[in-house]
Protein backbone atom coordinates (compact mmCIF):
# COMPACT_ATOMS: atom_id res chain seq x y z
CA UNK A 1 0.00 0.00 0.00
CA UNK A 2 1.58 3.54 -0.60
CA UNK A 3 1.54 5.95 1.80
CA UNK A 4 -1.59 7.64 2.59
CA UNK A 5 -1.69 11.29 1.24
CA UNK A 6 -4.14 14.29 2.31
CA UNK A 7 -7.44 13.79 0.74
CA UNK A 8 -7.49 10.13 1.07
CA UNK A 9 -10.00 8.15 2.74
CA UNK A 10 -8.67 6.53 5.73
CA UNK A 11 -9.43 2.78 5.66
CA UNK A 12 -11.83 0.97 8.14
CA UNK A 13 -9.09 -0.54 10.82
CA UNK A 14 -10.22 -2.52 13.81
CA UNK A 15 -8.64 -1.39 17.37
CA UNK A 16 -8.79 -3.63 20.65
CA UNK A 17 -8.72 -1.80 23.75
CA UNK A 18 -7.90 -3.89 26.81
CA UNK A 19 -10.94 -5.23 28.47
CA UNK A 20 -13.59 -3.04 25.69
CA UNK A 21 -15.59 -4.16 22.77
CA UNK A 22 -13.50 -3.24 19.15
CA UNK A 23 -13.61 0.19 17.60
CA UNK A 24 -14.04 0.42 13.74
CA UNK A 25 -11.72 3.84 12.65
CA UNK A 26 -12.90 5.74 11.37
CA UNK A 27 -16.32 5.22 12.10
CA UNK A 28 -15.84 5.67 16.05
CA UNK A 29 -14.50 9.17 16.12
CA UNK A 30 -18.12 9.68 15.15
CA UNK A 31 -18.15 11.79 12.33
CA UNK A 32 -15.63 14.61 14.41
CA UNK A 33 -11.84 14.95 13.78
CA UNK A 34 -9.97 12.13 14.72
CA UNK A 35 -6.08 11.32 15.40
CA UNK A 36 -5.06 8.19 14.58
CA UNK A 37 -1.52 7.31 16.51
CA UNK A 38 0.61 4.06 15.93
CA UNK A 39 3.41 3.73 18.09
CA UNK A 40 6.24 1.06 18.51
CA UNK A 41 5.49 -0.27 22.00
CA UNK A 42 5.04 0.29 25.88
CA UNK A 43 9.05 -0.18 25.78
CA UNK A 44 9.86 2.94 23.74
CA UNK A 45 10.20 6.46 25.70
CA UNK A 46 9.24 8.52 22.85
CA UNK A 47 5.79 6.70 22.26
CA UNK A 48 5.32 7.52 25.99
CA UNK A 49 6.15 11.14 25.88
CA UNK A 50 3.62 11.15 22.91
CA UNK A 51 0.59 9.28 24.16
CA UNK A 52 0.94 11.26 27.65
CA UNK A 53 1.17 14.44 26.01
CA UNK A 54 -2.00 13.63 24.04
CA UNK A 55 -3.52 12.65 27.47
CA UNK A 56 -2.75 15.97 28.80
CA UNK A 57 -3.53 17.66 26.03
CA UNK A 58 -6.98 15.59 25.50
CA UNK A 59 -9.72 17.87 27.19
CA UNK A 60 -8.59 20.72 25.33
CA UNK A 61 -8.74 18.91 21.87
CA UNK A 62 -12.36 17.33 22.49
CA UNK A 63 -13.58 20.97 23.14
CA UNK A 64 -12.06 21.15 19.69
CA UNK A 65 -14.15 18.35 18.69
CA UNK A 66 -10.85 16.02 17.95
CA UNK A 67 -10.86 12.27 19.28
CA UNK A 68 -8.10 10.17 19.76
CA UNK A 69 -6.92 6.76 19.46
CA UNK A 70 -4.02 4.50 19.59
CA UNK A 71 -2.41 1.01 18.50
CA UNK A 72 0.74 -1.10 18.98
CA UNK A 73 1.20 -5.02 18.59
CA UNK A 74 2.04 -4.70 22.74
CA UNK A 75 -0.46 -7.67 23.86
CA UNK A 76 -3.68 -7.03 26.15
CA UNK A 77 -2.16 -6.86 29.95
CA UNK A 78 1.14 -4.53 28.46
CA UNK A 79 -1.42 -2.82 26.87
CA UNK A 80 -3.78 -2.15 30.07
CA UNK A 81 -0.53 -1.35 32.47
CA UNK A 82 0.63 1.24 29.57
CA UNK A 83 -3.44 2.95 29.71
CA UNK A 84 -3.10 2.80 33.96
CA UNK A 85 0.21 4.14 33.71
CA UNK A 86 -0.55 7.15 32.07
CA UNK A 87 -4.12 7.55 32.67
CA UNK A 88 -5.10 7.50 29.13
CA UNK A 89 -8.42 8.11 28.41
CA UNK A 90 -8.43 7.44 24.89
CA UNK A 91 -8.83 4.27 23.25
CA UNK A 92 -5.40 2.16 22.95
CA UNK A 93 -5.61 -0.60 20.88
CA UNK A 94 -3.49 -4.11 21.37
CA UNK A 95 -2.12 -6.93 19.49
CA UNK A 96 -2.24 -5.08 15.92
CA UNK A 97 -0.98 -7.14 12.96
CA UNK A 98 1.69 -4.42 11.63
CA UNK A 99 1.82 -6.19 8.25
CA UNK A 100 -1.78 -5.80 7.65
CA UNK A 101 -1.64 -2.01 9.03
CA UNK A 102 1.26 -1.65 6.85
CA UNK A 103 -0.52 -2.95 4.13
CA UNK A 104 -3.59 -0.82 4.83
CA UNK A 105 -1.69 2.54 5.65
CA UNK A 106 1.61 2.28 4.60
CA UNK A 107 2.88 2.65 8.02
CA UNK A 108 6.40 1.15 8.27
CA UNK A 109 7.13 -2.15 9.81
CA UNK A 110 10.28 -2.71 12.26
CA UNK A 111 11.39 -6.36 10.87
CA UNK A 112 12.71 -8.10 13.85
CA UNK A 113 11.24 -7.66 16.37
CA UNK A 114 8.33 -6.92 14.37
CA UNK A 115 6.54 -3.70 15.39
CA UNK A 116 5.19 -0.62 13.70
CA UNK A 117 6.77 2.87 13.34
CA UNK A 118 5.77 5.42 14.81
CA UNK A 119 2.85 7.04 12.50
CA UNK A 120 0.15 9.82 12.64
CA UNK A 121 -2.87 10.59 11.14
CA UNK A 122 -5.25 13.64 11.11
CA UNK A 123 -8.61 12.78 10.04
CA UNK A 124 -11.42 15.37 8.79
CA UNK A 125 -14.91 14.10 10.38
CA UNK A 126 -15.34 12.67 6.96
CA UNK A 127 -12.86 10.84 7.47
CA UNK A 128 -10.12 11.69 5.20
CA UNK A 129 -6.49 12.16 5.94
CA UNK A 130 -5.60 15.85 6.36
CA UNK A 131 -2.12 15.03 7.66
CA UNK A 132 0.12 11.70 7.54
CA UNK A 133 3.31 11.54 9.32
CA UNK A 134 5.58 8.52 8.94
CA UNK A 135 8.42 7.62 10.65
CA UNK A 136 11.15 4.81 10.13
CA UNK A 137 12.86 5.17 13.69
CA UNK A 138 12.57 6.84 16.83
CA UNK A 139 11.91 9.96 16.66
CA UNK A 140 9.12 12.02 13.97
CA UNK A 141 5.90 12.28 15.37
CA UNK A 142 2.66 14.46 15.44
CA UNK A 143 2.16 16.34 18.63
CA UNK A 144 -0.30 17.38 20.09
CA UNK A 145 -0.28 21.60 19.72
CA UNK A 146 0.46 20.99 16.27
CA UNK A 147 -3.07 19.25 15.51
CA UNK A 148 -5.13 21.55 17.73
CA UNK A 149 -3.41 24.86 15.48
CA UNK A 150 -4.25 23.30 11.95
CA UNK A 151 -7.48 21.86 12.89
CA UNK A 152 -8.61 25.68 14.86
CA UNK A 153 -6.91 26.94 10.85
CA UNK A 154 -8.82 24.69 8.97
CA UNK A 155 -12.02 25.69 10.86
CA UNK A 156 -11.27 29.22 10.44
CA UNK A 157 -10.63 28.70 6.78
CA UNK A 158 -13.24 27.17 6.22
CA UNK A 159 -15.80 29.80 7.98
CA UNK A 160 -13.89 32.40 6.11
Amino acid sequence: MPLLSRGDSFPALSLTPPDSPALTLPGAFGGEWGVVLFFRGSWCPYCNAQLRAFQHASATLAEAGIKIAALSVDDAPTTAALIAKHGLTFPVGHSADARAIADLTGAFVNPDPVYLQSTGFVLNPSGQVVVSVYSSGAIGRLVPEDVLGLVRRLHEHATA
